[in-house]
C-alpha cells in the first residue's frame, strides 16, 4: 500500500468536505427558504442561475471524491491495472454529478444529460 496515494485521497476526500460544507455555510445558506436547493436571486443572478452555481458549486466536491477513489484503488492494489479502477470511480462520480446537477436545477440545465452520457459510456466500457 502505498501512503502517499492514501494521503493524496485523504486530503481530496477532506477538501470537498470543507469546500461543500464552507460553501453552504458562508454562500448558499443565505439564498435558500427551507429547501435543499437554493432558490431565492442575488442581484445581479436570478434563481435559476443560483441553482446552477449551487450544483456545480457541489459538482467540484464530487468530482474530487471520484479522483480520490482512484488513489484509494491505486493505493490498496499496487501494480494492478487501473483501467476499471479509473472507469467506475469516473462513471460513478459522473452519475452522481448528473443527478446533482438535475435536482439543483429541476432538469433545466443539460449538464445532466452530458454527466449521464459520460457515466453511461464509462461504464459501458468497462472489460
Amino acid at each position: 500500500m502505498y501512503i502517499s496515494l492514501t494521503l493524496a485521497a485523504a486530503l481530496l476526500i477532506a477538501t470537498g468536505i470543507v469546500h461543500s460544507v464552507l460553501g453552504e455555510w458562508l454562500i448558499f445558506r443565505h439564498l435558500r427558504q427551507g429547501t435543499l436547493v437554493p432558490q431565492l436571486a442575488a442581484p445581479p443572478l436570478r434563481s435559476r442561475n443560483v441553482r446552477i452555481l449551487w450544483a456545480t458549486w457541489h459538482l467540484a466536491s464530487v468530482l474530487g471524491w471520484g479522483f480520490a477513489a482512484v488513489l484509494l484503488g491505486m493505493a490498496a492494489a499496487p501494480g494492478v491495472p487501473v483501467q476499471s479502477l479509473v472507469l467506475k470511480s469516473l462513471s460513478g462520480a459522473s452519475a452522481l454529478g448528473a443527478i446533482l446537477v438535475l435536482v439543483g436545477t429541476n432538469g433545466r440545465h443539460p449538464g445532466w444529460i452530458a454527466l449521464s452520457a459520460v457515466a453511461a459510456l464509462s461504464w459501458a466500457a468497462l472489460p
